[in-house]
């Protein structure tokens, strides 16, 4: 996550304990939002204890919505 926070810094200009605060928000939000086993995965990663290279997001059903609708994608009509 270091890493991560570095980069959001110098690409915003942002401290880095203001970028720690907005991409630990952005984490907790996404945490709530999707779907537990993705939730879970995502939280594995982020504390290194695993990795988002395996099937789950492509075996689960209606996952591509819901990121569109989390980052405001807006469906075709």
């Amino acid at each position: 996550m270091d890493e991560l926070i570095k980069q959001v810094s110098q690409a915003t200009g942002m401290s880095p304990a203001i970028a720690r605060t907005a991409i630990e928000t952005v984490i907790s939000y996404l945490k709530q939002a999707l779907p537990k086993p993705i939730a879970d995965q995502l939280d594995a990663f982020l504390s290194g204890k695993g990795d988002l290279s395996g099937d789950l997001l492509k075996n689960l059903p209606g996952v591509g919505d819901l990121m569109g609708d989390l980052f405001g994608k807006k469906p075709d009509k």
